[in-house]
């Protein structure tokens, strides 16, 4: 587990986030999602009654194999009712590709992003786009809070393009592999062994999108955690600073919503520097 996807519909001016939203059936955090072979929704099942569906793309030599589900959840206390369409394929397994749709009942949504949400796990520092790079530590300097705190977002003018016209934006640890696997001994680090990072290898993260179809109101967007996320507690003693200072948590494209819209998510041991050349 490097990563989680939370969904967040805008409607009118109003942001809800699927990991905390109350569900309307147990009242506790998180709307519940279940999935299906097709557009048609079903009813909630707390199982995945599909293994998906495997269609093919391209022709011979060049064809490759694609691995389709497509996620339901609750509808949204701001009216929101979205769904994904979730694909990934032989030729690109490192590489989620997130559709977003709404059903005909849904409120208007103004945007619907896919946020990755728990970059504070392998300690994301560094974020790359064109001709920069930005860094948390210098963003966040002076920030010792136990709540998010949020900068400007990015325009996609910022982002990295490749040769065939795709928009990128990725993110990566500045820490080797010993340092990120080190963890302290102290009674609260004990407390907070689920934010320890496990893997024996470093991954690159990023999100992607076709400048094709990207909208203008396309932007990248982060925030950034200086303790690790304690369940919503304010009680301060509850925070464990996170090793080596602030890094980035969330992070995602904002774009105006349009449905059947576009986003790939990655997660890659090459660096961005190997992937655009």
């Amino acid at each position: 587990m490097i990563n989680f996807l939370a969904i967040e519909p805008v409607v009118d001016g109003k942001i809800e986030f699927s990991e905390i939203s109350p569900s309307a059936v147990d009242g506790l955090w998180g709307k519940l999602l279940w999935a299906g072979d097709g557009p048609t929704p079903g009813f909630y099942h707390p199982s995945a009654k599909t293994r998906g569906v495997v269609s093919h793309i391209g022709e011979g030599d060049l064809a490759a194999k694609e691995l389709a589900v497509f996620v339901f959840m609750e509808r949204f206390a701001n009216g929101a009712a979205p769904y994904l369409r979730l694909s990934i394929r032989s030729d690109r397994p490192e590489e989620l590709c997130v559709q977003v749709f709404n059903h005909d009942n849904s409120a208007p949504m103004e945007r619907c992003a896919i946020t990755a949400t728990m970059g504070n796990y392998p300690r994301l520092r560094r974020l790359y786009l064109k001709n920069r790079v930005v860094q948390s530590e210098q963003l966040y300097a002076g920030f010792d809070g136990i709540n998010f705190i949020e900068k400007e977002s990015y325009p996609s003018q910022d982002m990295l393009e490749d040769q065939e016209g795709n928009l990128w934006v990725f993110a990566t640890g500045n820490e080797s592999i010993e340092q990120l696997l080190t963890w302290p001994d102290d009674s609260l680090a004990k407390t907070k062994l689920n934010w320890k990072y496990r893997p024996p290898f470093k991954l690159t993260q990023y999100w992607k999108k076709e400048k094709r179809e990207a909208d203008p109101s396309l932007v990248v967007r982060v925030n950034g955690r200086a303790r690790y996320w304690s369940g919503g507690s304010g009680d301060v003693s509850h925070y464990m600073r996170i090793p080596g200072g602030p890094s980035f948590e969330n992070f995602e494209l904002r774009e105006k919503y349009n449905p059947g819209q576009r986003f790939y998510y990655g997660l890659t041991k090459k660096t961005p520097e190997e992937i655009i050349d």
